[in-house]
């Protein structure tokens, strides 16, 4: 088989394990797990916040770890860390047992997406590069679809539903030391942690911070606002992350769109679409189908913004691939993870639709954020 198709396929399976079942289903479970522990709205975001945060902790030191001992271990790590995550999300006992668990899971996406980056530029050549990245970045798209699908089907047993994941992750774990055994670790690349700042990595870290708080109001709060919204369950909601999931893989299409286009239409466009998508499924009073294509919105804008985030990383940083995307992706958890916490807190104090309207402001916001000429 084509290495390049090889390759793509298991890392898109691993993103998808990682980030569609390990870090972005609990938001997809938490009126059913909130229910189960009494969490009120502060403690349920904090709780969320825990899967971004392990992903910021476990993101800042995954490029320099791959740097160094090579893509293929950090990468079956991910799956360790989000197959022993999400067996303690299934066995938690305590609040602060399951938090911990979200944390381990979270971490895995921190972990995955620098390796992958990696394995790619040390195992294709430049011309399949941006194509291959960002058709793995779309796993995401299927994970969530997946999970969405389990949700509908399962409701409220969160518990056998975390169990099941695991058991996926634990077989992507076996494929991914398979195929990625001739992945290494790039002489050339080792430097410090945190390399220099320009200008583009800049505006980079700024954006991807607005767009990760912005997209918080779905991924952490879709699920209890829809409940209280519209009185949806937990299988009304799992038909919308299917929704979400399916539309999202035209992110895979990225690279090729970046290539005709251009990154900053493809940036700005795409964050109007974030904020609409936000807005659909957050706000009360929206009708059910409009909800339904706003969750369509949302993973296509979602999905493809990530890619775009990859893309510019990497052109800003060619010869460190894993920083580049370590640099992208943690702006982009940094921002969720904040704005997890803070549309917990607002909420609380003031109306919900002037909250979400605000967390799509910033998608906007981060819209206008533009990449400098090359």
């Amino acid at each position: 088989m084509n290495q390049a198709i090889l390759l793509g396929a298991t890392g898109f399976g691993l993103i998808a394990v990682c980030y569609g079942f390990a870090r972005f289903a609990f938001g997809l479970f938490l009126p059913a797990i909130s229910a189960d522990f009494e969490l009120s709205s502060s403690l349920a975001g904090i709780v969320s916040a825990g899967s971004f945060l392990g992903f910021c902790l476990a993101i800042a030191v995954a490029a320099w770890l791959t740097e160094r001992v090579g893509p293929r271990s950090v990468a079956a790590t991910a799956g360790v860390a989000a197959a022993a995550g999400m067996i303690g999300i299934a066995s938690a006992g305590s609040s602060p047992w399951l938090a911990a668990s979200v944390i381990l899971a979270g971490s895995s996406t921190g972990f995955a997406s620098p390796a992958l980056a990696a394995a790619v530029t040390s195992m294709l050549v430049p011309g399949s590069r941006d194509t291959t990245n960002t058709f793995i970045n779309a796993g995401t798209s299927a994970g969530v679809a997946l999970s969405g699908s389990v949700a509908a089907l399962m409701g409220a047993d969160w518990r056998l539903a975390y169990a099941g994941f695991a058991g996926a992750t634990i077989l992507m774990v076996c494929a991914t030391l398979k195929v990625l055994s001739g992945a290494t670790a790039s002489q050339a690349a080792k430097g410090p942690l945190l390399p220099s700042l320009g200008p583009d990595l800049k505006r980079l870290i700024a954006a991807a911070s607005l767009c990760g708080a912005a997209s918080t109001v779905v991924w952490s709060f879709g699920a209890d606002l829809l409940a209280a919204n519209l009185d949806w369950d937990g299988r009304q909601v799992g038909m919308l992350w299917t929704v979400m999931g399916c539309v999202g893989v035209v992110g895979a299409g990225a690279g090729w769109l970046i290539a005709r286009v251009g990154i900053r239409a493809v940036h700005l466009v795409f964050h109007l679409m974030l904020a609409l998508a936000v807005a659909a499924v957050g706000l009360d009073g929206a009708p059910p189908a409009l909800v339904y294509v706003g969750g369509g919105l949302f993973g296509a804008s979602y999905l493809m913004l990530t890619g775009v985030y990859l893309v510019w990383g990497i052109s800003a940083l060619p010869e460190r691939p894993a920083t580049a995307v370590t640099l992208a992706f943690l702006a982009l958890a940094v921002g969720q993870t904040l704005g997890a916490m803070a549309f917990g807190f607002i909420v609380e104090r003031m109306p919900s639709n002037v909250a979400v309207l605000a967390f799509a402001a910033l998608a906007v916001v981060a819209g206008v954020v533009r990449r400098r000429p090359e």
